[in-house]
């Protein structure tokens, strides 16, 4: 155990020397005090539920804009629906054109929507647990249903013009470099639309380029899901479908709704420490100071009342005594 104890002690120092080491130990130590796995789980949750009404939209919509074009519907069909993750596939196999029914699209508007605000209020939660918003300074219901609408908009223009981008480039063909064109554009068009939905979904003010980090990384990141998404569709799940059904379509939805959802968390909490310089943190269980600012921020989240203060105060385990007095 001595050993043991003298190995941590040394990693710990080699860390906190270190900048790009100090940060990504940080940011996984912070996502684990966040429980932001947990909170990545509830998003995985209403995302899974908001999918379908979101599909059916698309599809119908696109069968509006494109009737009458029966060869372009096709190539839409067979281009961005089947590079859309695990179900992608299975969705252009089942569909085969694009039917325009107008009680099918405002069903799909109006459940759509009431999905689409459910997963965007548990992501702001999520945000303003990351960014430490006491609860007092949240928004109330009312304005967490505007902010949801808005962010639900620039998501839907977002996923838009991605779906544009994927046709597009497919309908120039398959080859090497219309296929690297598209994945680079749909790249910076995932960072752009990551950097203005982080801004939207916290009430803490934040600059653009405090989010920059984090936006990149989720970005391209979800440019990656997708890419792995078809690996699996092509090689994975089209061959367990025969054996296992629909279980395999809804298993490998969730787990890349969920596996999306811990990353873009993470690329946040990496905002977080990068914005608040919350590095290095230590791994000893020694309290260094901003092992202090991190535990006191977590602790002011739970103001609930506009007269009510936390504060925090740090013992040393000898004696009992105060080690750090509470600020104020």
């Amino acid at each position: 155990m001595a050993r043991l104890r003298h190995l941590q002690a040394g990693a710990d120092q080699v860390q906190a020397r270190r900048p790009w080491l100090a940060v990504p130990v940080a940011t996984v130590k912070k996502f684990g005090e966040d429980r932001a796995g947990n909170l990545a789980a509830l998003i995985a949750y209403y995302g899974f539920f908001s999918l379908f009404p979101l599909l059916l939209v698309l599809v119908t919509g696109l069968g509006f804009v494109l009737a009458g074009h029966q060869g372009l519907q096709q190539d839409i069909v067979d281009s961005a629906l089947a590079d859309f993750p695990v179900v992608g596939d299975q969705l252009r196999r089942s569909t085969g054109r694009l039917d325009a029914s107008g009680f099918a699209l405002a069903a799909g508007i109006v459940s759509a929507i009431w999905a689409g605000t459910g997963v965007v209020k548990a992501t702001q939660d999520a945000m303003n647990d990351i960014w430490d918003v006491p609860m007092r300074r949240r928004p109330n219901l009312f304005v967490t249903i505007w902010r949801s609408i808005g962010t639900l908009t620039v998501i839907a223009i977002g996923l838009l013009v991605t779906t544009l981008l994927t046709g597009a480039m497919g309908a120039i063909g398959t080859s090497f470099v219309p296929r690297s064109i598209g994945v680079v554009l749909s790249g910076v068009v995932n960072v752009a639309l990551f950097l203005v939905a982080f801004r939207l979904l916290t009430v803490r003010d934040v600059r653009i380029a405090q989010l920059l980090p984090g936006a990149c990384i989720a970005g391209l990141a979800w440019v990656g899901l997708q890419l792995l998404g078809g690996y699996l569709v092509a090689h994975q799940v089209t061959n367990a479908s025969e054996t296992y059904g629909a279980f395999a379509v809804v298993i490998g939805l969730l787990w890349w709704i969920y596996l999306q959802a811990q990353v873009m968390l993470f690329a946040a909490e990496l905002n977080v420490v990068l914005a608040n310089r919350l590095w290095p943190r230590s791994l000893t269980g020694d309290d260094r100071s901003t092992d202090r600012r991190t535990l006191r921020q977590h602790a002011e989240v739970e103001e609930r009342a506009p007269d009510e203060t936390v504060q925090v105060e740090f013992h040393d385990e000898s004696d009992g005594e105060p080690r750090e007095p509470a600020p104020g």
